[in-house]
């Protein structure tokens, strides 16, 4: 998969940042698909960070794959704060990784209501040491693809600057 020139220069500066600070890193996405692992993997020598990808579409795979609680997901909804926390906290559960970065939204152009409208994202990015940042997107219906990739270049830099606080 071809990214956009921008996009691979900012997944290499995380890949430097974490490289120099011997930070590995995990994601843990749903309506990016693995968007987000792919970028990062497409740039030579991310093995030194990458540590793994959690592509955990449905709400029965955030459970059994990551952790967050089923109850949870039935009480606040798959897309909400709340799964996008779970689900980062997960990801370093889950793994060996130093940082993780998770994604939960509707990407459209269908499965959007009222309360949750298509290009609603909620992302959220940890640290071991119990750091984390929260995002929420609200791009409307500029379509599925756009919807993925912003929604990638916002974990991109959630990661850059977590891995920037980072001893």
């Amino acid at each position: 998969m071809m990214f956009a020139a921008d996009l691979s220069a900012q997944a290499s500066a995380l890949i430097n940042r974490c490289r120099a600070k011997d930070l590995r890193i995990a994601t843990a996405e749903s309506c990016t698909g693995g968007m987000v692992a792919a970028l990062v993997t497409s740039i030579a020598g991310s093995s030194d960070v990458f540590e793994a990808g959690f592509v955990t579409y449905s709400n029965s795979a955030k459970t059994a794959m990551i952790g967050v609680p089923a109850d949870m997901i039935v009480q606040v909804g798959a897309v909400s704060a709340e799964v996008a926390r779970a689900m980062a906290s997960g990801a370093l559960a889950h793994s060996q990784a130093e940082l993780s970065v998770a994604i939960t939204g509707v990407a459209g152009p269908g499965g959007g209501s009222v309360a949750k409208p298509i290009g609603l994202v909620y992302l959220a990015a940890a640290s071991k040491g119990g750091a984390i940042l929260e995002r929420e997107l609200r791009l409307g219906g500029i379509g599925r693809d756009a919807v993925r990739l912003a929604s990638t270049e916002v974990a991109i830099a959630m990661l850059y600057e977590l891995a920037g606080r980072a001893p």
